[in-house]
């Protein structure tokens, strides 16, 4: 079962009462979001979504924007129905996913993710997301380094594609500091649902609780990944790119609920 602590941050819609699947810790997440086109997105899109735009509450007149992120962390302490699977409770993950909401008749909205892709180190890992889930898992080398000094924390995740590593890492203060309301970092930390295709043409959803995250301010930030190699033609322009803006998240425990499916 999910830990009680979760209980009380969940969000209104969130489904307390189905059964947990997996129980883990999320830590150290480093998220690098880009704005693009929304077109580029239609073919990932699931049946029953519509893309979640963010809306800058400081400047209400401005287009809302379309974020896919990059985001890399540490899947920790990790237990299948309760039980720890020996060799596979300790990780990286680095994924490429958008944000996406499901208009409900009672006139509510679940916000969630959809991934584009998610690369881990261990081949189990994949072959039981893809099954379960139906996500976009994919097995290659990852390491990490977090380091600690007196008024700075670094955090930096790496993977291997095509015998070259990939890298995103932050530089940052070392105590974290509560989400301001309303801020981009709001809205990139706080979806709760997501969202796959299915091979029926419908739709698989689950939920994933976690408490409200405090996220690092940051000094500095790097990216280089071949986006174009890594997640096809359309994203290869964001390899030339800077983040339009990074954030390191503390994280927490983290419960995935079991998931299902719906038909738009």
């Amino acid at each position: 079962m999910a830990p009680a602590s979760l209980t009380p941050t969940l969000p209104v819609t969130h489904p307390t009462t189905v059964p947990t699947f997996l129980t883990a810790e999320w830590r150290k997440l480093i998220m690098a979001q880009y704005a693009i086109d929304p077109a580029l997105l239609t073919p990932y899109l699931p049946s029953g979504l519509e893309l979640d735009l963010y809306q800058n509450a400081a400047n209400p007149a401005a287009d809302p924007t379309c974020f896919v992120s990059l985001v890399g962390f540490l899947f920790t302490r990790v237990r299948l129905k309760g039980v720890a699977i020996p060799f596979h409770t300790h990780f990286e993950e680095v994924n490429l996913r958008f944000y996406v909401k499901r208009n409900l008749p009672d006139g509510t909205h679940r916000r969630g993710v959809v991934f584009i892709s998610e690369i881990v180190p261990k081949l189990a890992i994949t072959l039981a997301a893809r099954a379960l889930y139906g996500e976009a898992y994919s097995t290659a080398s990852t390491r990490h380094t977090w380091t600690t000094a007196p008024t700075s924390f670094d955090v930096r995740y790496d993977w291997k594609h095509r015998g070259h590593w990939q890298t995103v890492s932050v530089q940052a203060s070392a105590h974290p500091e509560p989400i301001a309301p309303d801020s981009l970092e709001e809205f990139i930390t706080e979806h709760y649902w997501g969202y796959t295709k299915r091979r029926n043409g419908g739709t698989g959803e689950y939920g994933v609780a976690h408490p409200r995250w405090q996220v690092y301010p940051l000094h500095s930030s790097h990216v280089a990944a071949d986006f174009g190699s890594l997640y096809g033609p359309a994203f290869a322009n964001l390899t030339r790119r800077a983040p339009d803006h990074v954030l390191l998240a503390e994280g927490s425990p983290i419960a995935i609920r079991s998931g299902s499916h719906f038909r738009a």
